[in-house]
C-alpha cells in the first residue's frame, strides 16, 4: 500500500512538474540545413530574408510552412514550400499528461508540429530538433 501511494505521489510530481511533450521534447522550433542541390553559389532565403549560400543552417518555427526562394546570377528564381505535418504522438502525450494545458501549450507554441519528411523525400529527419532539406533548383540549368 505504501509503495502504490509513493508511486502515485511520484508520478503526480512528475507529470506537473514538466511543461507539456511537445515543448520538452521537440521545442516550438527546429534546426533546418537547407542545401541547394548542385548550387552551391545559390542564394538562400527563407521568408524574404537571406540566410545563406548554397548550404546554410537555421532554426526555424514548427507551425508554418517553411518558404525558400533560391536565386543564382544567370537563373531564374525559384520558390519551394515544404509544409508542416501533426506530431500525432506528443500530441497525445500532452494530453494525457497535462490534458487541456498540455494540448493548449503545444498548440499555441507551435511544438504540435513538425516538418513534412513523411511526405516530402525532400526533407530528412536526423532527429526531433534536426531536419536537412534539399532544395531542388530545378529552374536554374546552368552548368557548373
Amino acid at each position: 500500500m505504501r509503495k502504490s501511494i509513493l508511486f502515485i505521489a511520484v508520478a503526480v510530481l512528475f507529470s506537473t512538474t514538466l511543461t507539456s511533450c511537445g515543448v520538452m521534447f521537440g521545442g516550438s522550433k527546429y534546426q533546418g540545413t537547407i542545401v541547394a542541390k548542385d548550387h552551391p553559389n545559390a542564394e538562400i532565403y527563407v521568408d524574404g530574408q537571406k540566410i545563406g549560400t548554397g548550404t546554410t543552417t537555421k532554426l526555424f518555427p514548427r507551425n508554418k510552412p517553411l518558404v525558400v526562394t533560391l536565386e543564382e546570377e544567370g537563373c531564374e528564381s525559384q520558390t519551394l514550400t515544404y509544409n508542416n505535418s501533426f506530431r500525432t504522438g506528443n500530441f497525445v502525450l500532452s494530453v494525457l499528461s497535462w490534458g487541456i494545458i498540455g494540448l493548449g501549450i503545444d498548440l499555441g507554441t507551435g511544438a504540435a508540429y513538425k516538418p513534412d519528411h513523411k511526405g516530402n523525400s525532400s526533407i530528412q529527419k536526423v532527429s526531433t530538433k534536426k531536419f536537412n532539406i534539399d532544395a531542388d533548383y530545378s529552374k536554374c540549368r546552368k552548368a557548373e
